[in-house]
């Protein structure tokens, strides 16, 4: 396996194990307590639990070298891998405001306790060493599973802060506060799932990743280079693929021409981070534009093949 993909998931491993301890923690004593919104804080770090599955599913399965039906590769899969997780957190959200809406109706009463408030200001601590830790690498490595990952534990803070005043609240003898809290937890956790779905949509379907006006001010400072046009860049962040046109005399040698065209991925790939190949299409300047030529061309291809 690549060194970058045996690296996440490491993090993805250390952050299981930490995201299982903060579930288990949360689920066990709001049970205990009959706290709601500690049980669906709980869920939520369980269910983070296995998005960190899913991500080592994607990331064993995107760090597979190129094949026949894979030239570019699998590392969208990683992607897909986020997606999932999204997806699961849709799920989590539903299920928090179906039981939220049964507490209404049900009027059973939390215990809040000394402990309970222990419990998620420890949960805390965890969650945001969690989230730090993980955006860190995420970072380094360019994976958009840890950065998802990322986005969805620190969401977990933001919660259990909801969570935190709802005890209070339940302490003071407001009891309804439970269910209202829960509530709010499913909407964090939805809007947690609809980043990661936007983030990722941009990248499965080939969204450009790179100004192409930033692109043509570095090919055309290559010696050699008469313009160049019909620039385009996909992929996600740190496997990003280039392709474009380069203009050059029509007069000159095709080694020449050749040479010209590796010094463009070399440049490119210095002058931008993250980027995984680049295809360069040279062509003479003075046809590069040339519409009618371009028809000619393919006339009499055309012409040639119907012979």
């Amino acid at each position: 396996m690549d060194p970058r993909f045996r690296k996440i998931q490491r993090v993805m491993w250390y952050v299981l194990f930490l995201n299982l301890v903060v579930a288990v923690a949360k689920i066990a004593y709001g049970m205990w307590t009959n706290v709601l919104s500690m049980q669906s804080d709980g869920y939520h770090s369980l269910f983070d639990g296995v998005s960190n599955v899913v991500g080592l599913i994607g990331i064993q399965v995107a760090s597979k070298p190129p094949d026949r039906e894979h030239p570019y590769g699998h590392r969208k899969f990683e992607t897909l891998a986020a997606v999932f997780i999204a997806f699961i957190l849709g799920v989590v959200a539903f299920e928090i405001v179906r039981s939220a809406l049964e507490r209404f109706g049900n009027g059973n009463n939390p215990e809040v306790t000394t402990i309970s408030f222990l419990v998620m200001l420890g949960t805390m601590v965890v969650n945001y060493s969690v989230s730090t830790y993980e955006k860190k690498k995420g970072t380094e490595f360019k994976s958009e599973v840890l950065l998802a990952d990322s986005a969805h534990t620190k969401s977990d803070i933001y919660v259990s802060v909801s969570v935190l005043l709802g005890l209070v609240a339940i302490k003071a003898g407001y009891p309804i506060v439970d269910p209202v809290i829960a509530i709010f937890v499913a909407i964090v956790v939805l809007h947690a799932g609809l980043e990661i779905i936007f983030s990722s949509v941009s990248v499965l379907c080939d969204e450009s990743r790179i100004d192409p006006e930033k692109i043509s001010d570095v090919v055309c400072a290559v010696e050699g280079v008469k313009g160049c046009h019909k620039i385009r860049t996909r992929g996600p962040e740190g496997n990003v693929y280039v392709d474009l046109h380069v203009e050059v005399e029509p007069e000159m040698p095709t080694y020449k021409s050749h040479t010209i065209a590796h010094i463009v991925q070399y440049r490119l790939k210095e002058a931008f981070e993250g980027i995984e190949e680049v295809l360069v299409h040279i062509e003479p300047v003075e046809h590069a534009h040339d519409q009618d030529y371009d028809n000619n061309y393919n006339i009499h291809n055309n012409n040639h093949n119907y012979k």
